[in-house]
This record gives C-alpha cells, structure tokens and sequence, in this order.
C-alpha cells in the first residue's frame, strides 16, 4: 500500500513551509482582488537536456553566470522567475510567494483573459 504524500500548506504570507525558499528579485505584486485561479506548469533544464546544478535558480535570481555555457548568452537580458520549481529529485524550491505575481508565463491567454502572470502560479518542473 501506498504512503499518501504529505500535504503541503502555504501560509498567509503565500510561502510553502514545505519548500525551500530562495527568493528572486523578479516578482510584483498581484493587483488588489485578483487571486491566482490558474496552474501554469512549464519544463525547464539548463543547459537545455542537462539536470542538476544551480543554474535555473542562479536565472531566477539574476545570479547566472552567463558565460558559463554557450546557452546561456541568449538568456542574459531575462528577468524572469516562477513560484515554484521542483527538481528531479522531488525537492521543492519556492522563489516568490503565491500572493504575488511571478514573471513566469510572458505573453499569454487563456480562455480569453490576456496576461497569465496576474492570476496564475507558476511550476518549473526540472526536465525537458
């Protein structure tokens, strides 16, 4: 039989006790009385097919050493992060809190509402 999982609790504050936190500096606020109503779940590795390291958490917090892969010229005028990012090895690491708006998803819609960082939570799942 399996063992359920255990539950995870986000606090007032909109941070994951559960989580690692690594906060990044590329977030706003959410405007007043929009809650997040969407999960927008994207995949992500740096380099691009290469796993572990500290890389996507050094982009999401404007800490990547850009020349330490040829990839990564092309990422240095981002600012960009997601809430969340769980890693291959299951570890959860929350870079900005669910209150407020990650700058995760770009230019976007869904069902007709433009800008999907304004009511939406961000995952980086690590992988291609």
């Amino acid at each position: 039989m399996n063992t359920p999982a255990p539950v995870m609790d986000i606090a007032a504050d909109g941070w994951c006790s559960q989580a690692h936190r690594q906060p990044s500096p590329n977030f706003d606020a959410r405007a007043e009385g929009v809650a997040a109503e969407l999960l927008v779940i994207h995949n992500i590795s740096l380099p691009p097919g290469q796993f572990g390291g500290s890389f996507i958490g050094d982009l999401f917090c404007n800490q990547l050493d850009c020349d330490a892969h040829p990839y990564f010229d092309q990422l240095r005028p981002l600012r960009v992060s997601a809430h969340f990012v769980i890693q291959r090895d299951g570890a959860l690491i929350q870079f900005v809190s669910a209150n407020d708006r990650a700058w995760h998803a770009g230019v976007s819609s869904f069902n007709g509402r433009e800008r999907c960082n304004d009511f939406s939570i961000g995952i980086e799942l690590e992988g291609t």
